[in-house]
């Protein structure tokens, strides 16, 4: 399944979350509310979740295995550093 389109909404640069992303895959299927979260480790992709009725929050939507979920954060936080390139104000090396 190909990734055919990323959109990054850079947020609030002092936050621990850092942008909201929605993912397209095939031009027929979207994910929208991943985010980039910056952990202690470094950045990281959190999937849209729900709370549940007992307080806990449930991913919606999610890889199912660890090669998939390594696409998606690669190519998510590459456009994410494009999006922060590009941002006025942001100096480019």
């Amino acid at each position: 399944m190909q990734i055919t389109d990323i959109r990054v909404r850079v947020i609030n640069r002092e936050s621990k979350m850092k942008a909201v992303v929605s993912v397209t895959f095939e031009d027929a299927f979207v994910v929208h509310d991943i985010k980039v979260i910056e952990g202690e480790k470094g950045l990281f992709i959190a999937m849209p979740s729900k709370r549940t009725p007992d307080g806990e929050y449930r991913d919606v939507a999610h890889p199912i295995n660890g090669e998939m979920r390594a696409a998606l954060q690669d190519a998510i936080l590459k456009e994410f550093s494009r999006a922060l390139a590009e941002l006025p104000g942001t100096e480019q090396d």
